[in-house]
C-alpha cells in the first residue's frame, strides 16, 4: 500500500475527526482506512491518535506530524497538477453535487459535452435538494444555490439570482393576492416549503421598506424536491418562492403570477463550492471553468 496513500488518509482522519468519515472521503472501507493508519504508525514508531469507542483524538506526535505531512501532500498535489496542465490529459472520477432543479437545468445537460472534451474524466453526479456536506461525503465540487454560510470551503460566484413569490391564477382567484409579507402571514396563505432532514423552521426573508425581514410562513404541503413544489403551485395548491430563472417560462405564459410584490424575496447566490486543495486537481478546475461558461450563457440577462 502506498506510503502517500497512508499519509493522505491520516490527514483526512485528522481533519474530519472520524475514521469512517475519512474512509468515505477517500472512497475506501473503514477497515482499509484503519489499516493505513496502523501501517503509518508502525513505520513512524509512534501513536498518531488516541482511540476510544466514542472519540478519536490526535496525540502530540500526531499534531506534530500533521503540519509537515500536509506540506508533503500539498507539494505532491501541486507537482501532479503542473504535469497535468502540460500534458492536458487529466483522468479519473470527479464527484459533483447539485440541487435537483439547477442540476437538471445547468449541470446534467453539460456532462456529455464535458465528457466529449475530456474523455478520461468520469463525472459522478449527485442531485439532491437536501443540504450536502462536501467534505464529509467525499465530494469534489458542489453547485450551490442559496445564502452562503460561514465555511472553510472556497466559493466561485456565478451570479446573484433574483427570486419571486408566485402562485397559479386559480389560487389567487380563490385566496386573493397578498400585497406583502405581513398579509401573507396574517391571511394564513398556503405556502409551499422545501423541507429536508435538519431543515430549520420555515422563514421567508423578504425585502421591506425597513430592510430585510423574516416572516414565519405555514402551509399544508412540503417536500424535499423543489420541482414538486413548482408542480403544486402550478396546480393551484399554494404560493412558492423560486429563483426567477426556474419559473420564467411559467410567468411568461401566465401559468404562474407574482404575489406579494411589495416585499420581494432576497436574491440568492449561485456558486460553485470546493475545498481549497480540490482546485489543485485539474479535473475540478476544468469542470468548474467549463460549467461556469455554460451557465453564464443560460442565465437570463
Amino acid at each position: 500500500m502506498s506510503y502517500l496513500d497512508n499519509i493522505r488518509t491520516f490527514l483526512r482522519v485528522y481533519d474530519l475527526g472520524s475514521m469512517s468519515a475519512a474512509a468515505r472521503d477517500q472512497r475506501v472501507s473503514p477497515a482499509v482506512a484503519s489499516s493505513r493508519i496502523a501501517q503509518l504508525e508502525g513505520h513512524l514508531g509512534v501513536r498518531l491518535f488516541q482511540r476510544s469507542t466514542r472519540s478519536l483524538k490526535p496525540t502530540e506526535q500526531g499534531r506534530l506530524f500533521y503540519g509537515e505531512a500536509q506540506k508533503v501532500i500539498d507539494a505532491v498535489d501541486a507537482a501532479e497538477a503542473a504535469v497535468s496542465r502540460v500534458t492536458q490529459a487529466p483522468r479519473g472520477s470527479l464527484f459533483v453535487a447539485a440541487p435537483l432543479g439547477v442540476g437538471r437545468r445547468f449541470i446534467a445537460p453539460g456532462v456529455p459535452a464535458f465528457k466529449a472534451q475530456y474523455p478520461e474524466i468520469d463525472v459522478r453526479l449527485r442531485l439532491s435538494d437536501r443540504k450536502i456536506d462536501l467534505t464529509a461525503e467525499g465530494l469534489d465540487v458542489g453547485l450551490f444555490l442559496g445564502q452562503p454560510e460561514d465555511s472553510n470551503l472556497r466559493i466561485r460566484k456565478l451570479a446573484d439570482c433574483p427570486r419571486v413569490l408566485c402562485a397559479a391564477p386559480d389560487y389567487v382567484a380563490r385566496r386573493g393576492n397578498p400585497r406583502d409579507g405581513a398579509a401573507l402571514v396574517a391571511d394564513k396563505h398556503d405556502c409551499l416549503n422545501l423541507r429536508f432532514p435538519g431543515a430549520p423552521e420555515f422563514r421567508w426573508t423578504l425585502e421591506t421598506p425597513d430592510g430585510p425581514e423574516r416572516f414565519n410562513v405555514t402551509g399544508p404541503f412540503e417536500s424535499d424536491d423543489g420541482d414538486v413544489l413548482t408542480d403544486w403551485a402550478l396546480s393551484g395548491h399554494g404560493i412558492v418562492m423560486k429563483p426567477v430563472f426556474e419559473v420564467a417560462h411559467h410567468l411568461e405564459s401566465g401559468a404562474l403570477v407574482p404575489v406579494a410584490k411589495a416585499t420581494p424575496p432576497q436574491p440568492v447566490q449561485l456558486a460553485f463550492l470546493y475545498a481549497h486543495r480540490r482546485l489543485q486537481d485539474p479535473k475540478a478546475r476544468l469542470f468548474i471553468d467549463f460549467m461556469a461558461e455554460r451557465i453564464a450563457d443560460q442565465l437570463p440577462r
